[in-house]
């Protein structure tokens, strides 16, 4: 008879979600566009109190 063991991969594996994401709208795009320039020129001026 064969025993069979209970295999945490084989559990995760059959529990497994898909999330479906929607692409980036353009308004989506603006806001990061923009965090990533605030966020650049944050770094710059500390860059440049700090190696002044």
């Amino acid at each position: 008879m064969i025993i069979k063991l209970p295999l945490p991969t084989i559990l995760y594996a059959r529990h497994k979600v898909v999330k479906v994401t929607s692409p980036l709208t353009i308004r989506d795009r603006v806001k990061a566009d923009r965090l990533a320039i605030c966020i650049s020129y944050l770094i710059a001026i500390a860059a440049a109190v700090i190696l002044s």
